[in-house]
């Protein structure tokens, strides 16, 4: 059984009033401030296995992140408007040995992460114990840009249809629409020529234990079949067997959920990709309430789209 992560609070979501310019750079992507020695050395090699080793779920190979090197003295004022900046001060005139998170140091909204260490064999071992911890804080920064924007160009009417069937709801961007609402099903989708991104929530009663992979799993291939068609006839969405999903349990501001990452497919027809649920019970604890996220883009990379759609459903809100 996964173990329980802890995510950290969204600093993007608060409301500041900020004279630092917006941040700069392509999302999913890092500067690294390190050294040139050290960057084609060892400790070079070990931020690219934490951070550019293959981004999970996705059919083809694509980094967990971009990586852009620079040198501390070629770090100026260009590079420090980054929206992501993993600061290495590496030498014998360092004291303090740690990983400092900061937020909103030279832009904003921006994530800025110093690891310091007296050698390049400690700055290593620091990275490999902290590296889950400097992968959240980055995953966390990226997400609540997301959320930021969402709000900003929220489609609110949507919010309202969903959390009328459900008593809550994420939060839509504009270019969703609503594309099917039962009862107990509801399907938002923004899909262009090329790209889907797309949300379902829908909601099943409570059992005894029921957040088990095979018990998620038995459910969503239900509730797709009689919801989710595809383009041929006796063709409808379910879960891939040829990439086993996985489960993680998590708590995000207060809110307990587990996570459910693998991969859909059509049966009977030549259509996946990568989707990701979060199930969660109702606040009466009668139900199961899942947020699913999944994404459609044969002729693109596709780690932006499903992160960008996947961090809607961490806007979640029970309706007040």
């Amino acid at each position: 059984m996964a173990a329980c992560v802890a995510l950290l609070a969204p600093a993007g979501c608060k409301s500041t009033k900020t004279l630092l310019p917006s941040v700069s750079g392509k999302a999913g992507e890092i500067i690294v401030v390190m050294e040139k020695p050290d960057w084609e050395d060892a400790l070079g090699n070990d931020v690219r296995d934490l951070l550019a080793s293959d981004c999970p779920w996705l059919a083809q190979q694509e980094p967990l992140y971009s990586l852009v090197s620079i040198t501390p003295s070629n770090f100026v004022d260009l590079f420090k408007v980054h929206r992501n900046i993993l600061l290495f001060k590496v030498g014998p005139q360092v004291d303090t040995t740690g990983v400092i998170y900061k937020h909103d140091v030279w832009a904003a909204p921006q994530c800025v992460i110093q690891l310091s260490a007296p050698s390049s064999s400690e700055a290593s071992a620091l990275l490999k114990e902290k590296g889950q911890m400097i992968i959240s804080s980055i995953e966390q920064a990226e997400r609540d840009r997301v959320i930021r924007n969402t709000l900003r160009y929220e489609e609110r009417p949507l919010y309202q249809q969903v959390a009328e069937i459900f008593g809550g709801s994420p939060h839509f961007p504009s270019g969703y629409r609503l594309r099917k609402a039962t009862d107990d099903f509801v399907w938002i989708a923004d899909d262009k020529q090329y790209v889907y991104q797309d949300i379902f929530v829908y909601r099943y009663p409570a059992e005894a234990d029921p957040f088990t992979l095979e018990r998620i799993i038995a459910h969503r291939n239900e509730i797709l079949r009689n919801n989710v068609p595809g383009m041929v006839d006796g063709s409808y969405m379910t879960t891939s067997e040829f990439f086993p999903p996985t489960m993680e349990y998590l708590k995000y501001r207060g809110h307990d959920l587990v996570q459910t990452r693998g991969m859909w497919e059509v049966q009977n027809d030549f259509m996946g990709g990568p989707f990701v649920s979060h199930s969660f019970y109702s606040p009466d604890g009668q139900e199961i309430f899942v947020a699913e996220a999944f994404v459609y883009a044969p002729k693109y990379d596709k780690r932006q789209y499903l992160r960008q759609v996947e961090s809607i459903l961490y806007s979640w809100e029970w309706k007040k």
